[in-house]
């Protein structure tokens, strides 16, 4: 059974930071695109961030530079690195799985993040 559990969200003023984690059980980060979505309120989910099996790493414009996604294949982990904060940041963040060589995809339950001063 895979899972995928996040972790790290929390309040935080602006211009501040919060690390995000996710960690993977029933399947290996290494094997995956691994991914950050968000979800702010009144507005569609967006992809955040993403790592593929290769290592490549994307950002959406709005997150670039702020951002850093990283995986740790010793705890089969993903990691987002969130700096200098801004408000519209505040949204719930999923962590997600897709399987390159197929439709098989998973979600985390999400954590919230609050960017407020």
């Amino acid at each position: 059974q895979v899972q995928l559990v996040e972790s790290g969200g929390g309040l935080v003023q602006p211009g501040g930071s919060l690390r995000l984690s996710c960690v993977a059980s029933g399947l290996n980060v290494a094997r995956y695109n691994m991914n950050w979505y968000r979800r702010a309120p009144g507005k569609q989910r967006e992809l955040v961030s993403g790592i593929t099996d290769h290592g490549y790493a994307s950002y959406a414009d709005s997150v670039k530079i702020r951002f850093t996604i990283s995986r740790d294949t010793t705890k089969n982990t993903v990691t987002l690195q969130m700096n200098s904060l801004k408000t519209e940041d505040t949204a719930v963040y999923y962590c997600h799985a897709r399987n390159p060589f197929n439709s098989d995809e998973y979600w985390g339950q999400g954590t919230q993040v609050t960017v407020s001063s």
